[in-house]
């Protein structure tokens, strides 16, 4: 079964294009690193909940959208091995000074796959 590293974070609208064009370079660097698939999704139908919800997740300001994504990985060990080369890999820290969005304020975390059909 697969490994998936999922995130979601609020990021400026004005800022869509300069994320797209982020996760297009990131991308193929994930995937040099091990991972087998990536998606990036931008919100479009997500709903404002009374306890919870995902804007309230990441603190999303009035002028934000919330992005869910995930990386899939063949194994965790994959992913950390992964994990590892991203934090010492020059591209991935010039890619992290440059963010568009607020990094303090994105959730993560790594999963193992339940149900995969």
């Amino acid at each position: 079964m697969s490994y998936v590293d999922g995130f979601i974070v609020a990021v400026p609208m004005e800022n869509k294009e300069a994320y797209r064009a982020m996760a297009e370079k990131a991308a193929p660097l994930f995937k040099e690193f091990g991972a087998t698939r990536i998606v990036e999704c931008w919100a479009d139908d997500v709903k404002e909940g009374k306890l919870t919800d995902f804007r309230m997740s990441v603190k999303a300001e009035e002028n934000e959208e919330v992005v869910f994504s995930w990386i899939e990985y063949p194994s965790k060990e994959v992913r950390d091995a992964a994990n590892e080369k991203m934090m010492s890999d020059p591209r991935m820290k010039e890619m992290g000074e440059q963010m568009p969005f607020d990094g303090k304020r994105m959730i993560y975390g790594g999963f193992t796959t339940l149900l995969d059909q």
